[in-house]
């Protein structure tokens, strides 16, 4: 079996749609028949309640700890081939703990090392700022996949994260590559968006996916009821664009649907 693709999902800005494109990608990637693995590695825990995985003791503090195994700790959830490693608030004591720690910034790669070999993808939803917690999502990661939403201040700091990538890639992880960038929240009728988008595909060519996500309610909504937008309303424009850009992913990341 191959190795799983392991994909840090990560934006230093908050509010870009990096938890909910995390959760709706894996799920769009699951339904599909690839049995992929959530990493919740955000202490917010919003990739937990999305999916209705509550508060539990086995998560992925506990598993960093010492005080959990890799399998106790993942959880099942609704959807077949979808796994979930959850989260608790308790993640961001890490922070302190790791800080004075020789090697902290490959505490969550030599962690997970051969756990995650009977999966096809692991996603890690990042936290909403470059520190030790996103640092080590992106050691452990093969790819960095970065959701941009389609407003002024987000495209400001997409150099920034692409400078922070550079250096890890020279620092810590000679194999970390971009993926891509994702276009969220996208109004085809606004002219800032349409700026922003030609901006962005101009600079950055390839390394766009061409699926855009589109603002949508229903996107919104979803996470209220614990649940994919996939799961909420299968028709709706928010969950045909997530099964789009699964495809796209699968094309980019040399898989196929099953």
């Amino acid at each position: 079996m191959a190795m799983a693709q392991i994909i840090a999902v990560s934006n230093q800005k908050g509010g870009v749609g990096k938890t909910t494109t995390s959760v709706n990608l894996s799920a769009s990637l699951a339904a599909a028949g690839h049995k992929s693995l959530l990493i919740d590695f955000d202490p917010q825990r919003n990739a937990s309640t999305g999916l209705s995985i509550k508060n539990t003791e086995m998560n992925i503090y506990s598993l960093l700890s010492g005080n959990s195994s890799f399998v106790d700790s993942v959880r099942d959830t609704a959807i077949k081939n979808l796994y979930l490693l959850p989260s608790t608030m308790d993640l961001a004591a890490l922070e302190f703990e790791l800080a004075h720690n020789a090697g902290r910034e490959s505490c969550l790669k030599n962690c997970l090392n051969d756990c995650v070999k009977d999966f096809e993808f692991v996603f890690i939803d990042c936290p909403p700022s470059f520190g030790i917690l996103s640092l080590n999502a992106w050691v452990a990661a093969d790819y960095v996949l970065i959701p941009l939403q389609c407003e002024y201040y987000a495209l400001e700091g997409l150099v920034s994260l692409l400078n922070n990538v550079l250096r890890i890639k020279r620092g810590f992880n000679k194999t970390l590559e971009v993926s891509g960038v994702v276009l969220t929240m996208h109004d085809k009728r606004s002219s800032l968006t349409q700026q922003i988008e030609a901006d962005v595909r101009q600079n950055l060519g390839e390394k766009v996916y061409k699926t855009v996500i589109p603002r949508n309610v229903k996107i919104a909504e979803a996470p209220s009821h614990g649940k994919p937008v996939l799961t909420y309303d299968i028709r709706c424009p928010g969950t045909i664009a997530y099964l789009e850009l699964a495809t796209e992913f699968l094309r980019k990341h040399g898989a196929s649907l099953k």
